[in-house]
């Protein structure tokens, strides 16, 4: 990359601005140009393979883990509450953040195609700075449900009604998009060196204004003024939200309510650390040749680790989702095995009481656990199911750590 010259060389930077005077340009006036190259692959080029497939594996964990959370949060009638309607939301945000850049990265990984076009390069920075403020604005709109419900829980059905709760989520897109757009825009209207080399695995702000050949003041105003709106302000938001929260829990009386309250509100406060954690990092220290390499890896934790971690951090941590997780899974094995065995010719009966609605979950695994070893017993007209069976005992054990539904 080449590295702004001081104001001394005046004409050596021009130079290196293609001969002209470093003005802004329209945007159709780049797309004919050869794009961008992401150089944040280069440092792996004997590791492509390994890169490959562990990013490959976090991004199947991520559609899958936020994938599930957002079903069972429509399924399930016990999570159709506030607090869940917007974690299906984030759930939602998730998949869209990650998919806006590790399939570029995983493309870059497999094939060796290093280079972006400065088409794709504008799309991926616009939907990347998009879901990423509207995250932090949803985080916020989660901490303040939380802070009704545990500070204000008489009036909370009345303040967090679902009409009030789906304006709010319109009204995030509204308030992001336009203002997005415009700095997207102003962004990539800027001349830029010859050499487009960028140090990063994606396009991001940051980097793509250490390519222009032009004063970038006011991009790094308005970068810092849209940090300060949708990234500051909503963490302050959320920070006072927890110390009113603190505060009310404190005031219970019994252990056991304090640590029922705080229950409902960490598996928040810690997706809130790990993604303002890295984020604040990259985007408010003060950037140095030292710190490329460091911004580009913390990048990587919160548009890719964290939305992983998610799921995992709301299922072990939160009781009704853990429940509603594992009464999904097992009534659609319980039921597709009672099926299964119900229609086999030589098995016409069954378990007694296999298929009865109402049944209570021991009993029921007792069941499936019974429905298993006739399966295995069975001729080659029901053996062919064994591996199926196996497998979803596998399932069993692996959620065996979850308390049982009540």
């Amino acid at each position: 990359m080449v590295d702004r010259p001081p104001a001394s060389s005046e004409s050596l930077f021009e130079l290196l601005c293609a001969g002209k005077m470093p003005q802004r340009k329209g945007l159709e006036s780049h797309t004919s140009g050869s794009g961008f190259i992401l150089l944040g692959f280069s440092d792996h080029s004997s590791l492509q393979g390994l890169c490959f497939t562990v990013l490959l594996v976090i991004y199947l964990m991520v559609l899958t883990g936020n994938s599930l959370i957002a079903l069972i949060t429509v399924v399930d009638s016990s999570l159709h509450s506030p607090m869940y309607f917007f974690l299906r939301n984030l759930s939602f945000l998730e998949i869209c953040y990650t998919s806006v850049t590790l399939p570029k990265m995983l493309v870059g990984f497999l094939l060796e195609d290093v280079r972006i076009s400065f088409i794709g390069c504008a799309a991926q920075l616009y939907f990347l700075v998009l879901l990423g403020s509207i995250k932090c604005l949803l985080l916020a709109v989660m901490a303040y449900d939380r802070y009704i419900a545990i500070c204000d829980p008489l009036h909370y059905p009345l303040l967090m009604r679902r009409g009030l709760c789906i304006r709010l989520v319109v009204g995030l897109w509204v308030a992001v998009v336009p203002v997005q757009v415009g700095q997207t825009y102003w962004v990539f209207t800027l001349p830029f060196f010859a050499s487009h080399d960028l140090h990063h695995f994606f396009c991001d702000v940051p980097p793509v204004l250490e390519l222009a050949c032009a004063d970038t003041f006011w991009n790094q105003v308005t970068l810092y003024t849209v940090i300060l709106v949708f990234a500051i302000f909503p963490f302050s938001l959320i920070v006072i939200s927890y110390i009113k929260i603190i505060r009310t829990i404190l005031k219970i009386p019994s252990v056991l309510g304090r640590h029922k309250a705080f229950s409902t509100c960490s598996s928040h406060l810690a997706v809130v650390t790990l993604f303002y954690g890295s984020a604040t990092v990259v985007y408010l220290k003060q950037q140095s040749r030292d710190s490329v390499d460091t911004n580009k890896y913390l990048a990587l934790f919160y548009t890719i680790v964290t939305p992983m971690f998610n799921p995992v951090i709301y299922s072990l941590r939160n009781k009704e989702v853990r429940i509603a997780l594992k009464r999904l899974l097992w009534t659609k094995w319980y039921y597709r095995v009672c099926k299964m065995l119900s229609n086999s010719p030589k098995s016409p009966t069954g378990v007694p009481g296999c298929l009865k609605k109402g049944i209570s979950y021991p009993l029921k695994q007792n069941h499936v656990s019974s429905l298993a070893f006739i399966l295995l017993k069975k001729g080659k007209g029901v053996l062919k199911h064994s591996s199926y069976v196996a497998s979803q005992l596998g399932i069993f054990v692996l959620y065996s750590i979850f308390s049982a539904p009540e």
